[in-house]
């Protein structure tokens, strides 16, 4: 069973249509849009519809409105996880949003491992009946089911017609024929709408997916600066020329250029050409000020410490007698 999948696996390129299908034919429902599912209800079902009697039914709310309904469904939804040992993560907080990206690619796991335990086999499973015994399941089932009595009406109006009405009709003059049309002309409206909806659909599908590509490739390179950061390796001639390309202003292809000649340049001349080569001289050059003076003091305390007691009376007389007005004599 694929509890967990790649996001690069097939079942993440499987279409808004093919999910929709699906969910609709195995749960009997009629949804529109994947996000319709976000309450997490579907969910819960989808999980029962595999593996039956394992989801307390009678714990999902179907008429889920507000995030903290859903939340709870999606508490059911773990709780069948943790039995079933299932290591998949459920963002919850961005499933409740309603945003298409995040629960069109939950759906597609779904749907991936409904398939993978015994085929994506329902066992002769009623998902109106075991939907009954949820809150809202009843309503939600009643929206799925066909409606018969529209097209019984829609078919016996033609009936009552004759030929005297027919001849009726004909002697009725032609300026009734816009009324007509303009009858049928909301017809159209209702069509751009829906394609309208399906282009911004689309469109937010798009910028999620665009600013999730953003995300991940900006903690690759922010993972890159970390470790050029390390000590060990921070003087090195390939960090540098990382560096040089990380901190570059522009998208000039001669920065590239520049940082595979650093490669080949000696450790001095790449540190030269670094970014951040004046700063690293400048704190280099001041230490090794405090160095020097560091070791000026130590020898001379070490010089004052190994004179003998002999020498230092020695030095205390020629000091002495070089001070005393006897020696002009």
């Amino acid at each position: 069973m694929a509890t967990n999948i790649g996001m690069m696996d097939g079942a993440y390129f499987v279409g808004r249509s093919e999910i929709l299908a699906w969910i609709n034919t195995t749960l009997h429902l009629n949804l529109s849009k994947v996000e319709e599912a976000c309450s997490g209800a579907v969910h819960c079902q989808l999980m029962d519809s595999v593996h039956p009697g394992m989801v307390p039914m009678h714990k999902v709310n179907f008429d889920a409105k507000s995030e903290y309904e859903m939340i709870q469904n999606y508490k059911v939804l773990q709780d069948v996880f943790n039995k079933l040992k299932i290591t998949k993560h459920i963002e919850v907080s961005k499933l409740v949003k309603g945003r298409p990206l995040d629960n069109l690619e939950f759906m597609q796991w779904m749907k991936r491992y409904c398939d993978s335990v015994n085929g994506g086999g329902l066992h002769s499973y009623n998902p109106v009946e075991r939907r009954e015994a949820s809150k809202g399941g009843k309503e939600a089932s009643k929206k799925s089911a066909p409606q018969p009595s529209s097209t019984k009406g829609s078919t016996a109006a033609p009936r009552p017609t004759s030929s005297h009405a027919r001849r009726n009709s004909n002697d009725v003059p032609s300026s009734v024929n816009p009324s007509n049309q303009s009858a049928k002309a909301p017809s159209k409206p209702s069509t751009s709408v829906a394609a309208y909806d399906e282009q911004i659909t689309e469109l937010k599908l798009s910028v999620d997916s665009l600013e999730k590509e953003r995300d991940f490739y900006f903690a690759k390179l922010r993972d890159i600066e970390i470790l050029c950061q390390t000590p060990e390796i921070e003087d090195s001639p390939i960090v540098a020329a990382i560096k040089r390309i990380l901190y570059a202003t522009d998208g000039d292809a001669s920065v590239v250029t520049e940082a595979q000649a650093m490669l080949s340049l000696d450790p001095k001349e790449a540190e030269a050409l670094s970014p951040i080569a004046e700063a690293s001289e400048e704190k280099s050059g001041s230490e090794t000020q405090k160095r020097k003076n560091i070791l000026n003091t130590d020898v001379d305390a070490a010089g004052i410490i190994t004179l003998s007691p002999r020498q230092r009376l020695t030095d205390a007389s020629d000091v002495h007698c070089s001070g005393s007005p006897l020696m002009t004599y």
